[in-house]
């Protein structure tokens, strides 16, 4: 991590950037490992059990929102299946992505009804219009599980997801740290704001996760968005506004997620903004990744989203044997399961990210980030392809 500045240009003035270099790197090692005490002390303190199986040759269906992230793909569809194959090998997971459609979201989920599925994990585009089509397979006696954004109107018959107030609060709160330690001053400056879809109950909770870690901190919210089905191409005009509006004022960006994030970067690049402002993310994925490694992006959320997928399974088939998943709260009526994501920065991402192991693999190899115009960045990371 450095501390921007002009070069020294005396003996005195290059020690005291040294000594803020050394600060700035105890701090980080520090924050990182706060977090990641933070993280220890808010695992869920039960989890469903390992379904006994009591259920063969059925359908569950496994719905996803978008794909504008890639996490649905990679890691969330994976990590579903292959737990599902594991705990009831003759079982049949009929998968769709509604890619950011509502209405489509809703054709698929009659499509499954139709195909028999007996038990329905949903990613809900609309987490409002989601609550009947919940009601509606209640109706028909099929098990519904809200699956990372939960459906408040609504009770179904479990909620699976990250603690996403928490990520807002500690993105933002990561955010904050940094720039006090880099001694840029609230006074006269501010921060953007660019939250998720406003459809989106999920992205409601990150926003508002984001307020509590930004409130006390003395740096003032110039503007915030709540940007239309995490679109990034959205998120970048509206920075781009802010930054004809407000210029040299915006010191920082809270942005939801890496899509957003990376929107925003693009934003002030397209308008000659050097440096950029740190600006934060969420879901870690390549590209967000990426841009941390190449000195662009502050920070992200690790969520290694087989795990979740891997525990909506589990629950499906307890559901389905007859069985009641433990739970450690309750969300909107809704028996839940929260996991505790992880802060990543360039201090803490080769050992959260490539040195991380999820079912005997790295969360993302060196390989796949440490190509082209990243690879010097990895290498000062201390990342080998």
């Amino acid at each position: 991590m450095t501390i921007g500045a002009a070069r020294a240009t005396s003996a005195a003035t290059t020690k005291k950037l040294q000594n803020g270099e050394a600060r700035m790197a105890r701090l980080n090692d520090v924050m990182c490992k706060s977090i990641g005490a933070l993280a220890l002390a808010l695992m869920p303190f039960a989890t469903p059990a390992k379904a006994a199986t009591t259920i063969s040759n059925v359908k569950i269906a496994f719905l996803m929102p978008d794909e504008g992230s890639t996490r649905y793909e990679e890691h969330d569809r994976p990590g579903f299946v292959a737990e599902v194959k594991k705990l009831c090998p003759t079982c049949i997971v009929l998968y769709q992505n509604a890619d950011a459609d509502a209405s489509r979201q809703q054709q698929q989920f009659n499509s499954v009804i139709s195909q028999g599925a007996k038990a329905i994990i949903i990613d809900p585009v609309d987490s409002t219009a989601a609550a009947s089509l919940v009601h509606m397979a209640q109706g028909q006696g099929i098990k519904v599980i809200a699956y990372d954004r939960p459906i408040p109107s609504a009770k179904a018959d479990y909620y699976v997801s990250f603690n996403n107030e928490e990520i807002g609060k500690v993105i933002a709160q990561s955010l904050v740290q940094h720039l006090k330690a880099t001694n840029v001053s609230p006074s006269g400056t501010g921060l953007l704001e660019v939250n998720g879809s406003p459809t989106d109950a999920a992205a409601g909770l990150i926003k508002k996760g984001v307020h509590e870690g930004l409130a006390g901190s003395g740096y003032e919210t110039l503007a915030e968005y709540d940007t239309p089905n995490w679109d990034p191409s959205k998120a970048q005009q509206w920075v781009g506004g802010q930054v004809s509006r407000f210029g040299k004022k915006i010191v920082g960006v809270v942005a939801a997620n890496d899509g957003t994030g990376g929107a925003a970067i693009a934003a002030f690049k397209a308008a000659g903004v050097n440096p950029v402002p740190p600006v934060t993310g969420n879901d870690a994925t390549i590209a967000g990744l990426q841009l941390i490694i190449a000195g662009d992006q502050y920070n992200t959320i690790s969520k290694p989203s087989e795990i979740v997928g891997a525990a909506a399974a589990d629950v499906a088939v307890q559901l389905l044997s007859g069985q009641a998943p433990k739970a450690d709260t309750t969300l909107f009526g809704t028996p839940t399961q929260l996991f505790t994501p992880t802060l990543v920065t360039s201090g803490n991402l080769k050992e959260q990210i490539v040195d991380r192991m999820i079912n005997g693999k790295p969360i993302e190899p060196a390989s796949v980030l440490c190509t082209g115009r990243y690879a010097d960045g990895c290498k000062t990371l201390g990342i080998a392809p």
